[in-house]
């Protein structure tokens, strides 16, 4: 994505931030955030989907490692697709682009999560090859514990 999308993308991803329960996303801390993924960068990739002029949909790639691998994996952290567009096939491509940006990395695999009742975007993650995993995530919250 080139740096004068950005603030096309940036609306799109505080819905996708209120989509996961963040009642008023910060449009300056994600801007900033953002930034470190405008290509090309060490951190990882911020794509996007067009329709018409439009962002349909994005995917934040992170660019990571496996110690099981002993190499490069990519993370895809972050799919969303406009809730007007999903079904267009717009997650599919999004996927598609994010497996052949691993590939070019020569990552041993692409990975991502989803919410267990997220029915809907397992529904197309279904549709891949893909390997459902049984990890369990874990998460500590500096600052939270007393």
């Amino acid at each position: 994505m080139a740096s004068d999308e950005l603030e096309r993308v940036l609306p799109l991803f505080a819905d996708y931030q209120r989509f996961y329960g963040v009642k008023t996303p910060d449009i300056p801390a994600n801007r900033q955030f953002l930034r470190g993924f405008i290509a090309p960068s060490d951190r990882g990739e911020l794509i996007a989907a067009w329709d018409d002029g439009r962002v349909g949909g994005f995917a934040n790639l992170y660019w990571t490692f496996s110690s099981v691998a002993a190499g490069p994996i990519v993370l895809l952290n972050d799919l969303f697709v406009v809730e007007a567009q999903r079904g267009a096939g717009i997650g599919r491509r999004l996927i598609e682009f994010s497996l052949r940006r691993a590939e070019e990395r020569g990552a041993s695999r692409l990975e991502w999560r989803t919410e267990l009742d997220n029915r809907v975007a397992q529904r197309l993650y279904e549709k891949f090859d893909a390997v459902r995993t049984v990890w369990f995530t874990y998460a500590l919250y500096p600052g939270s514990r007393e």
